[in-house]
């Protein structure tokens, strides 16, 4: 049995990469294997269904590994199996694999080799909503060319990431793209929703359908019919609920609380987690069937970490952005100094984008007015980035300005998170209840959600 999927390289300076057919050869195995391909990387590779290549062996897990492109090249990651990914004898989580390479996946063997390459173009024109993700790297042009292929059509999106890597900023993009971008864009994020609340939320109440239900509510599927449903942490979403979930899915209906009649709806799912999910059905604690249904087309957003050349470019996009919100603005809109772009992309970056941000916004308030004009921020990066820049060190003559920059910081957060205080808070890393003080003492709670 031969499996074809693809592999590429880059073509130095030529703006071209070369695509070459990755072929699985099975070596050695109890079964057979089906679903040949050929399929474009990622490919899955389990026991399930839902797999790219399912293998019958019952040593191997219903999602057991993936093979994908990486900076570094091609690599095969386990995906939470139970017998492991063993490459040239040793299990591994994730390895660099290449012409020959043998993994052995519970009692079966497979073999890649390659076959001639054919170049095609290095990157692909970006669609006007995509403009906001910035990146040339190539898993940025990976994901680029699968979001522009995706997003005309309704198929169900699953974004998998990180936290930071922007999966919110991606679902956005993906409805701005959609034949539906006239229609609604709902976003429900299960990791900050309470439990209780999670069907009224998602299927809609009647008044007096439980207690403090004084209202009828329309939910978040009838809320974005015709549009977008982005649901948010699905990772988080209890295992009691999702045969709900799945069943709203499935049916194009949903029954309010409190009600007997169900209520149609049409909207193209885009759900995110930054868990493992497939790990999670190996595990029992996310139903393999809600998997399929929700990840049609699943993506991986790349960490920070696997796309440093971006670094530089979304970091002068955050400056310039803050800069905006500052009382006194330069004529001219400065570069960020060589020492600071250095600086960002020493960083390991945790948090991916959404730490990036946090930190230059901070080193933007607390740096001095003269150095954020001639964009000579690396000190105060530093600074921002250790707690080591204390109030007293603030220069005189810039509170207003940093007031007036941390009302509006608020404002843009709130509203991005429809008045979402924990979701605010946990993207700009306080306590909600820090952040429910600042939005006293800057009077905003008549001008967000």
């Amino acid at each position: 049995m031969t499996v074809v999927a693809r592999e590429t390289l880059q073509l130095p300076g030529s703006g071209m990469r070369v695509v070459r057919p990755l072929a699985l050869e099975l070596v050695e195995g109890p079964g057979r294997a089906i679903n040949r391909g050929p399929h474009t990387l990622p490919v899955r590779i389990g026991s399930a269904a839902g797999n790219e290549i399912v293998l019958d062996d019952p040593a191997v897990s219903r999602y057991h590994c993936t093979i994908e492109e990486t900076p570094d090249g091609v690599v095969v990651r386990d995906t939470g199996s139970t017998n492991g990914v063993w490459l040239g004898g040793q299990r591994v989580l994730i390895g660099l694999i290449d012409e020959g390479s043998q993994l052995r996946l519970g009692q079966t063997v497979l073999q890649l080799g390659f076959g001639e390459g054919r170049p095609e173009p290095a990157s692909v024109p970006t669609l006007e909503a995509f403009q906001r993700l910035t990146g040339r790297s190539p898993a940025m042009q990976r994901c680029l060319r699968t979001l522009e292929k995706v997003a005309p059509t309704k198929m169900a999106v699953l974004i998998e990431g990180e936290t930071g890597t922007g999966k919110e900023l991606v679902a956005r993009a993906l409805h701005d793209a959609s034949v539906g971008a006239d229609r609604p864009f709902v976003a429900v994020d299960f990791g900050s929703t309470a439990d209780a609340v999670v069907e009224s939320v998602l299927f809609g109440h009647e008044p007096g359908a439980f207690a403090g239900a004084d209202s009828a509510r329309v939910g978040a599927f009838v809320a974005a019919n015709g549009g977008t449903l982005f649901l948010d942490g699905v990772g988080e979403l209890p295992l009691d609920l999702q045969p709900k979930l799945l069943r709203a899915l499935e049916t194009q209906t949903v029954t309010p609380l409190g009600s007997v009649g169900s209520v149609p709806f049409e909207v193209r799912v885009v759900a995110a987690t930054h868990r493992n999910l497939r790990r999670m059905a190996n595990e029992g604690t996310f139903r393999e069937d809600l998997y399929f249904r929700l990840s049609v087309c699943p993506m991986r957003l790349p960490s920070l970490k696997e796309r440093r050349e971006d670094i530089p470019a979304i970091a002068r996009s955050i400056f310039l952005e803050a800069i905006e919100l500052l009382e006194e603005t330069p004529a001219v809109l400065p570069e960020l100094e060589p020492a600071a772009i250095s600086w960002l992309q020493r960083q390991p970056w945790p948090g991916n984008i959404r730490e990036l941000r946090n930190v230059m916004q901070r080193a933007v308030i607390l740096a001095r007015l003269e150095d954020v004009q001639a964009g000579r921020i690396a000190e105060a990066l530093d600074r921002a980035a250790h707690g080591h820049f204390s109030a007293s060190e603030a220069p005189t003559g810039l509170e207003a300005a940093k007031r007036n920059f941390e009302r509006a910081y608020l404002l843009e957060l709130l509203h991005r998170h429809r008045g979402r205080r924990a979701a605010a808070a946990e993207e700009a890393q306080i306590h909600i209840k820090s952040l429910q003080r600042l939005v006293r003492r800057h009077g905003l709670k008549g001008e967000i959600p």
